[in-house]
C-alpha cells in the first residue's frame, strides 16, 4: 500500500513538473525549411539556437545583415540562427518562399537556415511560436510577438531561456554574451 501511495505521489509530482516546464522542448517540433523539406528541430540538440521571425519589407529588414554576421562568426557545432518568415505585420512579407530566399541571398548573402513562411501570432499561430510565446507551453514566460525580428534564445537542451525585442540588434551585448556563455 505504501509503495502504491509513493508511486502515485511520484506520478503526480512528475506531471506537475512537466506541466510547469511546458512539457515540450524546441527539439520536439518539426517544421519545413524554405524549400519545403521537413526540418526536424531535434537535429539541433546540443546547439544554442537564435530563432527570429523575419520580413523582407520591414524597417528592420537590414537586421538580416547582422544575423548573417552572427551566423558566420559563431555558427557551427554550438550555435545557429534560424529565420521564420512571417506576414503578420502590415503585409511586410508578402512573397513566396522562393521569392523570400532569393531576396535574402541577393541582398544580404543569407546562408543560415530559413524556414517556410508561417504565422507567428493570431488564430493561425504556428505551434512552435505558440510554444515560444506562451508560458503555459514553454514553462518560462509569456512573450507576445510585437513585430518582425523578435529573437528567441534556445539553449542546448531545447529550452527557451530569453528573448530580445525586434529593435534589439542581433549583435547586441545581450545576444553575444548569451552565445558566448557556457551552460
Amino acid at each position: 500500500m505504501k509503495q502504491s501511495i509513493v508511486f502515485i505521489f511520484f506520478l503526480i509530482f512528475t506531471m506537475v513538473v512537466l506541466n510547469a516546464q511546458g512539457g515540450k522542448t524546441f527539439h520536439d517540433f518539426k517544421v519545413y525549411d524554405i524549400y519545403g523539406d521537413p526540418f526536424d528541430l531535434s537535429d539541433l540538440k546540443g546547439k544554442k539556437v537564435l530563432v527570429v521571425n523575419t520580413a523582407s519589407k520591414c524597417g528592420l529588414t537590414s537586421q538580416y545583415e547582422e544575423l548573417q554576421l552572427l551566423y558566420e562568426k559563431y555558427g557551427g557545432d554550438n550555435f545557429t540562427v534560424i529565420g521564420f518568415p512571417a506576414n503578420n505585420f502590415q503585409n511586410q512579407e508578402p512573397g513566396t518562399n522562393e521569392e523570400i530566399m532569393q531576396f535574402c541571398k541577393a541582398n544580404f548573402g543569407v546562408e543560415f537556415p530559413m524556414m517556410s513562411k508561417i504565422s507567428v501570432r493570431g488564430e493561425d499561430i504556428h505551434p512552435l511560436y505558440k510554444w515560444l510565446t506562451q508560458k503555459t507551453e514553454n514553462g518560462k514566460f509569456d512573450a507576445e510577438i510585437t513585430w518582425n525580428f523578435q529573437k528567441f534564445m534556445i539553449d542546448e537542451q531545447g529550452r527557451v531561456v530569453d528573448f530580445a525585442s525586434p529593435r534589439e540588434a542581433p549583435l547586441s551585448d545581450k545576444i553575444i554574451n548569451w552565445i558566448s556563455s557556457a551552460n
